[in-house]
């Protein structure tokens, strides 16, 4: 076993530094919601990721506001629906999105899903470049994209994500497509990363881990992730949970038990029938 290790930052392409650890907002609404992401805003998070299909991205702007948090360290992400995929409507849903936050600029933006049987998400990746370059949000990447999207993106408009979302976590650790993100300088970020509604964090491999290194089986996790060269954005509600999954400096695990835990990976290891060559989203 190795020394502890900190928390890394990972650099985009465009220089920008993101956390290693965001916070997931989705179904954090309202005033309650708003009090939650500002606790984990005060508790160390400094990424907060959001989306116009959320319907918080309001919630989150009022935290970061409130949070009395110097904005150039804060890092706010929202997403791009499936219904505004054409250039103007991508452009005018930015613009609304920087109205519901009350913020001067996005650090983040990200075509949520492909949608390629509509085919419009390079019409949409057009609408973002043009966001990016009037100083609306400072970077622009996407969701569930497949290498064939990405490749897509790269030849015809010559502007590769600087970020691509997608769903990660041991039983579906997304080897491939985390490679080709390697290979073309993309930085991975990962959702549900804790396998949200699955039976991941009682998983014998996890607790074998959890037990030996003395962490939480959430930790173990999110360490692999970060240990992989992702980015996880769990969700937590309650304090002890928020600081737990970003309490990962001493958590080290060895490449033993990074390959055991990715070996939990399977074939049909998607949370729900949301493949990106198929999926709809609007």
């Amino acid at each position: 076993m190795t020394g502890p290790t900190a928390l890394p930052h990972f650099r985009g392409a465009d220089g920008i530094d993101y956390p290693a650890v965001g916070f997931g907002t989705y179904k954090l609404d309202g005033a309650p919601g708003m009090d939650v992401i500002r606790e984990a805003l005060h508790g160390g998070y400094r990424l907060l990721d959001t989306a116009g299909n959320y319907e918080n991205e309001g919630a989150v702007g009022a935290a970061a506001r409130t949070s009395r948090i110097p904005r150039d360290e804060l890092l706010i992400a929202s997403k791009l629906p499936g219904r505004f995929q054409d250039a103007d409507k991508a452009l005018r849903c930015v613009q609304e999105s920087l109205y519901r936050t009350g913020l001067d600029h996005l650090d983040l933006y990200l075509i949520h899903w492909p949608n390629p049987l509509e085919d419009h998400y390079v019409e949409a990746w057009h609408g973002l470049i043009d966001a990016r370059d009037r100083g609306l949000v400072r970077s622009i990447g996407v969701c569930n994209f497949l290498p064939e999207h990405l490749d897509r993106l790269a030849v015809e408009t010559g502007v590769v994500p600087v970020l691509n979302q997608i769903e990660m976590h041991p039983y579906f650790p997304q080897v491939e497509q985390r490679a080709y993100h390697t290979e073309h300088g993309i930085l991975t970020q990962s959702w549900s990363p804790l396998g949200r509604g699955s039976d991941l964090l009682t998983n014998p491999v996890i607790m074998d881990v959890s037990t030996r290194v003395e962490a939480s089986p959430a930790q173990v996790v999110l360490r692999w992730h970060v240990d992989n060269g992702s980015m996880p954005i769990p969700k937590a509600t309650a304090a002890h949970r928020q600081h737990e999954n970003l309490d990962l400096a001493d958590v080290v695990l060895d490449p033993a038990d990074l390959a055991a835990i990715t070996a939990l990976g399977r074939p049909d290891g998607r949370l729900s029938d949301s493949d990106p060559a198929t999926h709809q989203e609007f």
